[in-house]
């Protein structure tokens, strides 16, 4: 598999974006300049697409999502530290009430 720049993408992409007027369609200039710079037709479709605004790969988080998430951990990290205090409180009490002499 050839590994392309990215210099070398950005510049295939903006040439399809500048010159896709000259052609019958958007994936004949894809086509055309591909075979210009080596690649398939397909891999420049996709760097096309990867550049258009508001892309995003489907693991990539959007600022709001990531704060949310951050939020969320924190609030599970106290939860569960608040569950080890309730869990060792408990364990406390049941030993002293095991401990605890009975009434006759």
């Amino acid at each position: 598999m050839t590994r392309y720049s990215p210099e070398v993408r950005e510049r295939a992409v903006r040439m399809v974006q500048e010159h896709q007027g000259e052609y019958a369609s958007e994936w004949a200039a894809i086509q055309s300049i591909a075979g210009k710079i080596g690649c398939t037709p397909e891999t420049l479709r996709a760097w096309k697409r990867q550049a258009e605004p508001g892309h995003r790969e489907p693991d990539e988080l959007s600022t709001g999502e990531r704060e949310r998430l951050k939020t969320l951990e924190k609030e599970v990290r106290e939860l569960r530290q608040a569950n080890e205090i309730l869990r060792k409180a408990s364990a406390y009490f049941a030993q002293a009430e095991l401990d605890r002499p009975l009434k006759r």
